[in-house]
């Protein structure tokens, strides 16, 4: 039997909402999806994309226990249980503010321009070793990802992990007090979303808003390598927040002794804080060892024991759409893709290009990258797609094929034996790319969101898979 999340009185007393009815049972969870909305669930009509109250009707369909509606919805044929809210996103955070008040979880927030939801699942995997651990789905980073993820979290959780992301100045300051982490970390400070803020310190301001939302005496988890380290160190300080730095820098209160890269992943000694620590990541990336030099620290600055935790990070394997390594099969042997069609930015391509490299040319001759355009770099578009080249070349890349007017600008200054094809869109390389690998590739593809690369991944999959 699933166990309660909610029950009614404390679900309708937690939102300030005004009940309409009565379910026949405790609530299970909360969804905002019909689609996938388990039986038992509060679904919660978020106004959003789309207006959630049009699906009202699919989630008691699908077996909702009770829905979060606002005051306006007209009650249709075969509704249930109803909470009515004047705005249900501020009734999902009220939720989420009770279920944070309710628990003696120890909490960790991640936020950076790259990494966020990688550190997210590892440190997940490192504490559910310890503890009953809650953490966000996907990357539930977002205005109403961050309270979900609070609304779901049961309340004998010991431990919880949550995203938070930004586009726009000003937006996680609200979702870091809401969370109200004991330990905060931002991973990197890169030109990601840059055309909407203006510049990399406009960015790692917005970033250190994560520490406005620390307990008192919490953590804030910093990259000593970043050239905004004092801006960030300043923020938590004046939070009075704990600082811990990380990162390759002598002075990195965290960083790596000896590391040991290879292509399916990395040995890793750490010296933290005097204490010396080793473990094996499960997934390749000099980024990877980076990242887990944030978990170290995260897993001392919530008191819990590293030599527990840490064995997990052996079994980590990148997502689909992350770094996921798929072998297919062509006419004379095997091809190994790997999919990072979620999204990209400068430093993601970058780290996603020096792996790619650690593949061993014994047993994949040809380097093939699939490349789409990286969005939102706003007037410095054109210089940071042009700068792949250099990350390209060291990286090996054999063939290149590209989509999309700035990664036209790289393609053009590529050498011409590198050239496999340019096209506007992502779904004119199709055809081409099929026509152009072979066996013994290691092909990667990678591109913002936005670019649709995920559709190549999918055609490579049906064409050859098995």
């Amino acid at each position: 039997m699933t166990e309660t999340l909610w029950t009614w009185d404390d679900l309708v007393a937690s939102s300030g909402g005004m009940p309409d009815g009565a379910p026949d049972g405790p609530i299970t969870g909360v969804s905002i999806d019909s689609r996938t909305l388990q039986a038992g669930e509060c679904f919660v009509a978020l106004e959003d994309v789309r207006d959630g109250h049009d699906f009202v009707p699919a989630a008691f369909a699908a077996g909702a226990r009770a829905a979060l509606v606002s005051f306006a919805y007209h009650r249709r044929h075969g509704d249930g249980a109803l909470i009515r809210v004047a705005d249900p996103l501020a009734g999902l955070q009220a939720v989420a503010r009770a279920a944070r008040s309710r628990t003696s979880a120890r909490i960790v927030a991640v936020t950076g321009s790259v990494g966020k939801t990688g550190t997210k699942e590892a440190l997940r995997a490192c504490l559910a070793r310890l503890g009953p651990t809650h953490a966000a789905e996907k990357s539930y980073n977002n205005h109403w990802g961050v309270p979900l993820t609070l609304a779901r979290m049961p309340a004998a959780s010991a431990f919880a992990v949550l995203e938070i992301g930004m586009n726009h100045r000003g937006e996680i300051a609200p979702l870091a007090r809401l969370a109200r982490p004991h330990a905060a970390i931002i991973t990197a400070v890169e030109p990601v979303h840059i055309g909407h803020l203006g510049s990399l310190e406009a960015i790692a301001e917005e970033k250190s808003d994560i520490f406005l939302g620390l307990e008192p005496g919490g953590a804030a988890i910093v990259n000593r390598d970043s050239p905004h380290f004092a801006l960030m160190r300043a923020a938590a300080e004046r939070q009075g927040a704990r600082v811990i730095g990380f990162g390759l820098d002598p002075e990195a209160d965290v960083r790596p002794a000896v590391v040991k890269l290879d292509a399916n992943g990395s040995d890793v000694t750490v010296d933290a804080r005097g204490e010396t620590l080793s473990y094996r990541l499960g997934a390749p990336g000099a980024h990877l060892v980076e990242n887990s030099l944030a978990i170290v620290a995260a897993l001392l600055a919530l008191g819990a024991d590293p030599t527990l935790a840490l064995p997990a990070l052996a079994q980590i394997s990148p997502p689909p759409g992350r770094g996921a390594r798929t072998l297919l099969r062509t006419a004379g042997g095997e091809l190994l893709l790997i999919d990072e069609s979620y999204n990209a930015n400068p430093a993601s391509m970058r780290a996603a290009l020096a792996t790619l490299a650690t593949a061993p040319r014994i047993r994949w001759p040809r380097r093939v990258v699939v490349l789409g355009d990286m969005l939102e770099l706003g007037p410095r578009a054109a210089e940071l797609h042009f700068g792949l080249k250099e990350a390209i070349d060291a990286a090996g890349v054999d063939l290149v094929f590209a989509c999309g007017p700035n990664m036209a600008r790289l393609f053009a200054v590529l050498e011409p034996c590198q050239q496999g094809m340019w096209a506007e869109t992502s779904d004119a390389l199709a055809a081409r790319l099929l026509e152009s690998v072979e066996a013994g590739d290691v092909v990667m593809i990678k591109g913002s969101l936005g670019s649709r690369m995920a559709p190549l991944v999918d055609a490579l999959k049906s064409r050859l898979a098995g």
